[in-house]
Formats: structure tokens, sequence, C-alpha cells
């Protein structure tokens, strides 16, 4: 069985309120979500103790998330990672955006869908989120309308279905951001993670992290992770000690398939993340500094990580890149499921 309850987390810059839905089951997992940007501000999961922590990344109130928050939990569009030179052509027509990365356009813009209060609706034991995107917004054509439904199971999985449709042809590509450390928020260590992403190639990119449009094996690299890699040996050796933010083509297949696997052997936690997607971006935070958190913990680099189920960066200058254009008559859906467990 799983529940969902509802209370007031606080207020936007323009005086709405804040909900935070909450939502648990019988195992002792229970996920906290806001309508404020879709985000995801505590997991609690027991270890192999049945000592519950808190294993997401976040802040206590709303004002962290307001000022200062790099995409924590945060459902992210209309366009996930990065897109050159901050601009696109479609259809004949060229279409500017917002340079908030550089000279490039990161997660959706200035105010992307992490940024703007959901319509939210509760459906026995799913959250539902509903945001129309105008037509125009942060420089995309076409209104969008996206539902995003949350769904946690008696089996411990975090169950994530989006949908979108537009009035005009627009780039879309929707994620999850959420930060885990399965020791717990407060840890600041990756070290002991061991991780597993099925990926048989990777999206080779330049000195300001755009993909050249190469589709490089990982054989024979740090960045073969096929095998569970101890996080703690690689860290600072891949991409030059910066740690991993790579896209990882996924086996080309039908409906869900195996994503990643990172598991936590001294508490027993693991995560494993199953994706209609076609790319699995594995962040693991090189640009956390210094940032104040939950309960007064100073997050730092290699403090969390993310497992960002997605399309391939900067699609719309590849062509060989999956698709990532929806037109008017059409439907984009994307499933990604995240299950958590504790192995004894």
């Amino acid at each position: 069985m799983s529940s969902i309850s509802q209370e007031l987390f606080g207020k936007t810059a323009n005086g709405r309120d804040v909900s935070r839905f909450i939502l648990s089951n019988n195992n002792g997992l229970t996920i906290k979500i806001l309508d404020y940007g879709g985000i995801i501000t505590d997991i609690l999961l027991p270890d192999n103790n049945g000592k519950s922590n808190d294993i997401c990344l976040g802040f206590d109130d709303m004002e962290g998330y307001l000022t200062r928050s790099p995409y924590f939990g945060a459902l992210i569009g209309r366009y996930a990672n990065r897109i050159a030179g901050a601009s696109f052509e479609l259809d004949g027509k060229t279409y500017k955006l917002a340079a908030n990365n550089g000279p490039n356009a990161l997660h959706g813009g200035i105010v992307g869908f992490d940024k703007v209060l959901w319509t939210a609706t509760i459906d026995n034991d799913k959250l539902l989120l509903k945001y129309i995107s105008a037509d125009g917004e942060e420089g995309y054509p076409g209104e969008l309308t996206v539902t995003v439904i949350y769904e946690l199971t008696a089996d411990n999985e975090l169950k994530l279905d989006y949908k979108a449709t537009t009035t005009k042809a627009t780039p879309v590509n929707l994620t999850n951001h959420t930060y885990f450390n399965l020791a717990g928020h407060e840890s600041n260590n990756l070290n002991d993670h061991v991780i597993t992403i099925p990926g048989h190639s990777y999206t080779v990119l330049d000195e300001n992290t755009i993909p050249t449009g190469e589709i490089r094996p990982v054989d024979g690299t740090l960045l073969d992770l096929r095998q569970p890699v101890r996080l703690g040996d690689v860290l600072e050796k891949v991409n030059n000690g910066l740690g991993f933010d790579n896209n990882f083509h996924l086996p080309s297949v039908e409906g869900m398939q195996f994503g990643a696997r990172i598991e936590h052997p001294p508490s027993g936690r693991y995560i494993e993340c199953y994706t209609t997607e076609p790319g699995m971006q594995f962040y693991t935070c090189k640009n956390l500094k210094d940032t104040k958190g939950k309960n007064g913990v100073v997050y730092k680099r290699f403090g969390g990580f993310c497992l960002e189920a997605q399309h391939y960066p900067d699609s719309l200058h590849h062509a060989n890149f999956p698709n990532t254009i929806l037109r008017e008559g059409d439907t984009y859906k994307q499933k990604t499921v995240y299950k958590f467990g504790v192995k004894m």
C-alpha cells in the first residue's frame, strides 16, 4: 500500500503557496515532492540495519530552491542538457534561446520547468503535475502542455510518466535532476558507491561540454561502466579529475530497459533506473561547491550523483542523434522508474 498526504511548504517569489506532497509505502520508503518545479526534496530509505536516512540532496525551505538551487530534485524542460550556441533552426526558422551556460542554453533556460509552479492533483496513490508552457516561453515555439505523474509503488519503485503535446513543432527533452547519495545526503562522499551503466558508447564532448557529433565506444576507457565500478577508484581520474558528466548511449530496445544501477555496500542501499529514453546522463556533481543544504550541511564536489534519463544533449545540431522534435498532433511520451532497495 502507498499513500499521499499534502502540506504547505512555503511560497514562491510572488507569494503563491507551494505544497509538498508526501508519498509513503509500507516498506519505510518516503518521498517528498513539491508542486514547484516538481522537485523531489527528500527520499527517506532504511539501510540494512533498518536505520532510515535521507538520500536526497536539497534545501530545508523555499528560499534555497528560489535563490541558489543547482536544479536539486527538479523536473527539467523544455530541453534537458545543453543546446550549443543557445539557438537552433527548425523548419527554416532560427530560434534564439537564453545563453545561461556560457554561450549555450542549459536545462530549459532562465526560467525552465524547474522554476515554475505546476498544477497538482492527487489521483488515489498518484501525484499528477501539469504545466502549460506558453508559445515563445524561453524562446521555444508552440504552446506545450506537459503532464508528469509520480507514483510510489509497494515494490519501492518511483515511477515517472511524462507526456506532452504542442501547438507547433518544438524541441522537447524532459528529465528529472535529483541528486542522490546512498550514504545519506550529509555524507559528501561517493567513494564507496558502485556504478553499473550498460551504455556501450558515449557522446564525445568538446571543451565546453558540447557534443562534437561523434559517438565513441566505451571499450578500454574509464567510461566503460558495463561491469560494476567503485567510484572511489575512478572519480579523480575520469574527465581530467572532474568526475562524470557524460551521456551514455543505452542499447536500442523497444519499451523499458535497464539504464543504471548504483549501490552503496556499507549501507546496502541501491537504486536501479529503468527508462524508455535512449540516453543516461551520469553526473557526479563536479559543479557542486560549498552549497549550504539541508540541516546546515555544506554540499561539495562529488557530494552526490544524478541519473538523468533523457535524449542526447544538443540533438538539434546532430542529425545522427535521436530526434527530439515534437510536432503538432503527436504526443511526447517517456517513462522512467527509480527502484530503491536494500541488500541485506
